[in-house]
C-alpha cells in the first residue's frame, strides 16, 4: 500500500493497528470520534478485532483489507473500527460473547457489525474474499448487511436490541447454589479424566491447547487425594507436549497450540502468556515428580523469554508472529539438506534421525523438529550411550540455533502488557527459588521495578500497557491481579518485603478498600456476586458489564484475584483478603460444578483456601549456609498450599520506613542472634521452634505436605 492510503491508525501505539495503517480501508481506532461519526452519518459500524500474532488476521488483511474494491464498499457504507484485543480485553470480551451467541463459535479475526448505538446485529470471524469451502465471500457478506440495513432497518435494530438484552441476561447467577468444597476439586479431576487423551496426552481432540491451569490443578488433586491417575494425566501431557513440534526444540518456548492431536504441527505464533503459564506448569511438574527433563523445559522456556522477548527497558514483549517472509512457520522448519550443510555427515544423520527430519517432511515439504521417540530409546537402538547422544544433540542444536538466528525472524509485538508481564514475573520468581537460579530472580525484579515505575498514566495510576516509552490505557482487573501474584512469588524468591508492600497495594486497589477504609473510585468487585469485573467505574462504560469468571488462554480476573488474595491472606493475616477470596470462589462455584476447565484457576485458589495450609517462617540471614540449605529443602518439594517467609532478626533489620504487612506473621517468633530459627505450622497446628543449624535442617527435612 502506498502512503496515500494511510488512515488514522498511523498514530496508534499498537503494533496490530499499525499493521493496518496503510490499508485502503479508512480504519479508525475505537474512540469518541469514530463512535460519534457513526451516529452523525447514521451508518453501521464494522468492528474488526484481532491481534498482531494472529495468522488468520494477517490472511484476511491481505485478502480483503488491502483489496481496493472491498475497501471501497467498506468506506462507502460503514464506519470501520479496528481494535487490538490485547489492548482492549474488555471490548473483546463483550463482542466475542455476541459472536458466540450469533454463530455458535468464536475466534479471531472477529468481525462484528454494530448499530450506531453499538449493539451487534451480525457477526463472524474470517471470511475469504470470494466464496469457497462453504463460506460466503466477504463482499457477499457486506452486500447482505448493507441491504438489510437499508431495507429492513427496523428489524435489524430490533434484533440488535433483543440480542443486547439477551447478553445482559446471560450474566452469571447472583445466588450460587453450590458451596465451594473439595467436591468441586473431585469433580474437576473426574471431568478432566473423561476428556484425557491417553495416548498423546492433553484433553479433547484437535486442535489441542496446552491447558496449563488444568495441569496445575491435577497436580494439586493428585497431592490432595493420592490418586496416581491425576499425576499421570499431568505428567504424560507435559512429557508429550515437550516432545512435540509445538515445543521449539532449538530455541525453547512453546507455540500457541497444536493443530493436530499429537502436538506435532503448531500454530506457530508464540505468546508471552503461554510461555509464562507453561513454565509454572512444568516447574510444578518437576517438583511433583522429580523429573529433570521437566526442569530443563522450564529453563529453556524462560531463557527464550530472556533472550528473545525482553525489552531493553526491562519488561517483556507480548508475542511473536506465526509468519515470516509471507509464510507460516518458515522460520522454524528444516530440510535434510539444510541440516547437512551445517553439521558433519555423521552428526547430521544422527540429528535427522532423532528429530524426524526427512525428505518428504511433516509440514508442507519441510520438517518440524520433534521427538517421536525418547532420546534414550534412540540411543539404545543406535548402540550409543544416552549421555553421549544427549551431548552431541546439544552441540548440534547450538549450531542450528545460530544458523536459524540468521533467518528473517517473525514479527514481534513489542508492547508490554502488565497482566502478561505479571505472569512472566511469577514464572521467573518461582523458577529462581525452586531451581536455585538467581538470574531469574534478577530478571523478575527488573521487570517488576519497570512496571511499577513506568507503567503509569499521567495521574500515576497503573496503566494496562507500555510501548516505546509511552504507557497507555487504564489497568484492568487482570493487570492488578496478575502483577500482584507475580510480586508475591517474587517476595518468596527474594524475601524483600518491598514486593509484599506493593502486592498489598495492588490488592487494595483491586478490592477498592484498604486498612483505612474505602478507596476513591472503588475497585473491581461485583457487589452482587463477589466476583471481579475486568473494568472499574473509571473505565469506559460499554454495552454490557459482566464479571470475568471464565478462564480462557489466560486465567480469569476472578480466578487470579482469588489466587493472590488467598496467598496474601495467609501471609498477612488480613481478614478482608480472605473474605474477598471466599466470596469470589463462591461466585465461581456454579460454573466450576458444570465446566471445571472453565474455572481451573479459581479451583487452584480453592485448593489453597480449603487447606490445610502450611507455613514456614524463618528468622535468620538467607546468606547463612544453614538457612540457604533449609530454603533449598523447602523449595525442592511440591508444596502447593504453603507460604514461606524469612526475616532477619528485628534488631538487625534495616529501618526503611515501609509499612510491614508481614509483622503479624513474625509476631511472637523471635530469633536467636547468630543462629537461624525455623517455625513450621501445618493445618493450623504449629510445631516447636527449632534453632541452630542441625535442628533447623532436621526439621526442614522432615517437613512434608499436610494431608487432609
Amino acid at each position: 500500500m502506498t502512503q496515500k492510503h494511510r488512515n488514522t491508525l498511523a498514530g496508534s501505539t499498537s503494533p496490530y493497528l499499525l499493521q493496518h495503517a496503510d490499508n485502503p480501508v479508512a480504519w479508525e481506532p475505537w474512540g469518541p470520534d469514530a463512535l460519534a461519526r457513526a451516529v452523525l452519518e447514521d451508518k453501521p459500524i464494522f468492528l474488526s478485532v484481532g491481534y498482531s500474532a494472529c495468522h488468520w488476521c494477517h490472511v484476511m488483511a491481505h485478502e480483503s483489507f488491502e483489496n481496493e474494491a472491498i475497501a471501497a464498499i467498506l468506506n462507502r457504507h460503514f464506519v470501520n473500527i479496528k481494535v487490538d484485543r490485547e489492548e482492549r480485553p474488555d471490548l473483546d470480551a463483550v463482542y466475542m460473547t455476541a459472536v458466540q451467541v450469533l454463530t455458535g463459535r468464536g475466534g479471531w479475526p472477529m468481525s462484528v457489525f454494530l448499530t450506531p448505538a453499538l449493539e451487534p446485529f451480525f457477526a463472524g470471524t474470517y471470511w475469504p474474499p470470494s466464496a469457497r469451502m462453504g463460506m460466503p465471500g466477504f463482499p457477499q457478506v457486506l452486500e447482505a448487511v448493507i441491504e438489510a440495513w437499508t431495507t429492513k432497518r427496523d428489524a435489524v435494530v430490533r434484533q440488535a436490541a433483543e440480542l443486547t438484552q439477551s447478553l445482559s441476561r446471560n450474566a452469571p447467577p447472583t445466588a450460587p447454589s453450590v458451596a465451594p468444597s473439595t467436591d468441586l476439586l473431585e469433580f474437576a479431576a473426574a471431568s478432566l479424566a473423561r476428556s484425557f487423551d491417553t495416548r498423546h496426552g492433553g484433553f479433547g481432540s484437535a486442535p489441542k491447547f496446552p491447558h496449563p491451569m488444568d495441569l496445575r490443578l491435577l497436580l494439586r488433586t493428585a497431592a490432595r487425594s493420592g490418586r496416581t491417575h491425576d499425576l499421570h494425566m499431568a505428567a504424560h501431557t507435559l512429557e508429550r507436549m515437550a516432545a512435540g513440534g509445538m515445543h521449539d526444540q532449538l530455541g525453547g518456548g512453546f507455540a500457541r497450540y497444536s493443530v493436530d492431536e499429537r502436538w506435532l504441527v503448531p500454530h506457530f505464533e508464540k505468546m508471552l502468556y503461554d510461555n509464562a503459564l507453561l513454565s509454572v506448569a512444568y516447574l510444578e511438574g518437576f517438583l511433583a515428580t522429580g523429573r529433570e527433563d521437566f526442569a530443563a523445559v522450564v529453563r529453556t522456556t524462560l531463557d527464550y523469554l530472556l533472550r528473545d522477548m525482553t525489552d531493553p527497558a526491562g519488561g517483556f514483549w507480548s508475542a511473536e508472529d506465526a509468519d515470516s517472509e509471507g509464510e507460516e512457520g518458515i522460520f522454524y522448519v528444516w530440510t535434510p539438506a539444510e541440516i547437512h550443510a551445517l553439521l558433519t555427515p555423521d552428526e547430521a544423520a544422527v540429528f535427522c534421525r532423532v528429530y524426524d527430519v526427512t525428505l518428504p517432511g511433516n509440514f508442507e515439504g519441510h520438517s518440524i523438529l520433534h521427538l517421536p521417540r525418547p532420546v534414550a530409546t534412540v540411543a539404545l537402538a543406535m548402540g550409543l550411550e544416552t549421555g553421549d547422544l544427549v551431548r552431541r544433540l546439544a552441540a548440534a542444536r547450538s549450531v542450528l540455533l545460530a544458523a536459524r538466528g540468521r533467518r528473517i525472524r517473525p514479527g514481534t509485538d513489542d508492547k508490554v502488557l502488565v497482566a502478561w508481564n505479571g505472569l512472566a514475573i511469577d514464572a521467573l520468581a518461582r523458577a529462581a527459588a525452586a531451581l536455585g537460579e538467581p538470574r531469574y530472580a534478577v530478571a523478575a525484579e527488573r521487570a517488576a521495578t519497570f512496571l511499577l515505575e513506568h507503567c503509569r498514566d499521567d495521574a500515576g495510576r497503573l496503566a494496562h500497557q507500555w510501548r516505546r516509552g509511552t504507557a497507555s490505557g487504564l489497568a484492568f482487573a487482570e493487570d492488578f491481579a496478575c502483577l500482584a501474584e507475580g510480586l508475591v512469588s517474587l517476595y518468596e524468591a527474594t524475601f524483600s518485603e518491598r514486593w509484599i508492600v506493593e502486592a498489598c497495594g495492588l490488592a487494595d486497589l483491586l478490592l477498592g478498600e484498604s486498612d483505612a477504609g474505602p478507596l476513591p473510585g472503588g475497585g473491581f468487585v461485583d457487589a452482587q456476586t463477589g466476583a471481579f469485573f475486568q473494568t472499574s467505574s473509571k473505565h469506559e462504560k460499554l454495552l454490557i458489564r459482566q464479571p470475568d469468571l471464565l478462564d480462557n488462554a489466560t486465567p480469569s480476573a476472578t480466578g487470579m484475584a482469588a489466587t493472590v488474595l488467598v496467598r496474601l491472606a495467609a501471609l498477612t493475616g488480613r481478614d478482608r483478603y480472605r473474605r474477598a477470596a471466599e466470596q469470589s470462589l463462591a461466585a465461581v462455584a456454579p460454573i466450576a460444578s458444570r465446566a471445571a476447565s472453565a474455572a481451573a484457576q479459581s479451583l487452584i485458589a480453592l485448593d489453597m483456601a480449603l487447606g490445610p495450609q502450611e507455613e514456614a517462617v524463618i528468622i535468620g540471614d538467607t546468606a547463612a549456609a544453614d538457612i540457604s540449605s533449609v530454603l533449598a529443602a523447602l523449595r525442592g518439594r511440591f508444596r502447593p498450599r504453603a507460604i514461606t517467609a524469612v526475616r532477619i532478626p528485628i534488631e538487625a533489620a534495616p529501618v526503611d520506613g515501609l509499612p510491614r504487612p508481614l509483622d503479624g506473621l513474625f509476631a511472637g517468633r523471635p530469633g536467636t542472634p547468630g543462629e537461624g530459627t525455623l517455625y513450621l505450622c501445618r493445618g493450623g497446628t504449629c510445631l516447636a521452634a527449632t534453632t541452630g543449624p542441625v535442628a533447623v535442617a532436621a526439621a526442614a527435612a522432615s517437613d512434608a505436605p499436610a494431608q487432609p
